[in-house]
């Protein structure tokens, strides 16, 4: 069983890493000119809620903000 540091190291890395694979296939759809697309809205979502979750890290002094480099 993980212990819950364990969990949250863990999280902390599914989080980051969704957002910058997020911001990757954002940057392919603005480069194709897709940015209407519903495929697009919906990573621009999953970005977003991607940052305010690592905001809420920041705010709460779990990460430092020098951790994290917003593309």
């Amino acid at each position: 069983m993980k212990t819950r540091l364990e969990a949250f190291e863990e999280m902390l890395e599914e989080v980051l890493q969704k957002y910058s694979d997020t911001s990757e296939k954002l940057d392919i759809l603005k480069a194709e000119g897709k940015t209407k697309t519903a495929s697009f809205r919906e990573l621009l979502g999953d970005k977003l809620t991607c940052r305010y979750m690592i905001s809420l890290y920041e705010k709460h002094g779990l990460i430092q903000k020098n951790e994290f480099k917003e593309r």
